[in-house]
C-alpha cells in the first residue's frame, strides 16, 4: 500500500453528530494522498457505530478517555505520513485545505509547519475576529505569547518535527495547543496560507475552552516550563517573564475575587519564585488550587 503523504488526525469525545461532519470535510476535500485517523477518546454516545459508516476510508481507534492530548499524541503514534494535521471533532475544513497547505510547503521547502486563517462561527452565527486573534506568518513566538493565535485545526507540519517537540502535554487539559505552539514557534518559521480554509464551532456546552475557569493558569504553566527548562534567552526571555507576570496577576485578582486568598498568593509568588531557580514553582502552576 503506498504511503499517504498526510495523516490527519481527529480526536473526538461525545460528540456524534459533529465528528460526522469532521469527518465528511475530509473526505470531500480536493487533496486525495492522505489517511484519515480517528481516535475517539472514551465516547458512550455511540460515536463507534456512527463512524462505521466510514469503513474503508478511515481509521477508527477507541481509548478510555484520557483527554485531547493523549488522543492527539496516539493519532501521531499511528500516522504514517510524512505530514499531520489536526481537525478537532468540532470544526470542519474547506475543500481546498490540504491541497493549498501540501502546496504552501512545497513551494517553501524551508518551512516544516504552516497554518491558515478560519471563520469562527458561534451557535451557527459568524463572529468578527479582534484584531488579537490576527494570524502572522515568520518567526512569531513573541506574537503567541498572549494568547494562542494558532488552531490546531489548520496546522499541517512535519511529523518529524511533532516528534522533536515531543508532542502535546497530557498534563494540561487546556491550552495544550498553546503550550505545543510556543515550544515550536521557538524553534521555527511558520507559513501561513491567508485563507479562511477552516470553520471552527463554538458555543456547544462541552467546547473545552468553556470547561475550566482562568485559562490563563494553564498558560502560566507553560510559560514557566520555558523557563525552568532554560529553553529561552536573552530578548525572548524578558518578553516570557513579562508575560508571565501578567498573567499572574490576572489570576491573582480572579483569585482573591473568589475567596482563594493562598491560591492567590501563589500566583503573587510565583514569577519571583521561578526566577530565583524554584523548579517546583512550575509543577504546580495550573489546576492544583482548584481545590483550596
Amino acid at each position: 500500500m503506498q504511503r499517504p503523504l498526510v495523516s490527519v488526525i481527529i480526536p473526538t469525545y461525545n460528540r456524534r453528530g459533529f465528528v460526522l461532519d469532521a469527518v465528511r470535510s475530509v473526505l470531500a476535500g480536493t487533496y486525495g494522498h492522505f489517511e484519515l485517523i480517528v481516535i475517539d477518546d472514551g465516547s458512550t454516545d455511540g460515536t463507534a457505530r456512527a463512524l462505521q459508516a466510514f469503513d474503508g476510508r478511515i481509521e477508527y481507534r477507541y481509548q478510555p478517555n484520557r483527554g485531547v492530548s493523549a488522543a492527539r499524541n496516539l493519532g501521531v503514534s499511528m500516522a504514517r505520513g510524512r505530514y499531520v494535521a489536526f481537525l478537532d471533532s468540532d470544526d470542519r475544513w474547506r475543500e481546498e485545505k490540504l491541497e493549498k497547505q501540501v502546496r504552501h510547503l512545497a513551494d517553501h521547502p524551508r518551512l516544516r509547519v504552516c497554518h491558515t486563517d478560519e471563520i469562527w462561527l458561534r451557535n451557527g452565527v459568524r463572529l468578527n475576529q479582534k484584531k488579537r486573534h490576527r494570524k502572522y506568518a515568520g518567526y512569531i513566538f513573541e506574537r503567541c505569547l498572549p494568547l494562542c493565535i494558532i488552531s490546531p485545526s489548520s496546522v499541517l507540519m512535519e511529523r518529524s518535527l511533532f516528534e522533536e517537540l515531543g508532542g502535546f502535554d497530557e498534563r494540561l487539559p487546556v491550552c495544550e495547543d498553546y503550550d505545543l505552539w510556543l515550544r515550536m514557534t521557538l524553534r521555527c518559521e511558520v507559513g501561513l496560507v491567508p485563507e479562511p480554509l477552516v470553520i471552527k464551532r463554538g458555543g456547544h456546552p462541552d467546547q473545552l475552552s468553556r470547561s475550566r475557569w482562568g485559562l490563563d493558569r494553564f498558560r502560566i504553566r507553560a510559560l514557566a516550563g520555558l523557563i525552568v527548562r532554560g529553553e529561552v534567552e536573552g530578548e525572548r526571555r524578558d518578553a516570557v517573564v513579562e508575560e508571565l507576570r501578567r498573567k499572574c496577576r490576572i489570576v491573582s485578582e480572579g483569585m482573591r475575587k473568589r475567596g482563594k486568598s493562598k491560591g492567590a498568593a501563589y500566583y503573587d509568588s510565583l514569577p519571583d519564585r521561578l526566577l530565583r531557580g524554584d523548579r517546583r514553582a512550575g509543577d504546580t502552576a495550573a489546576g492544583i488550587l482548584d481545590r483550596r
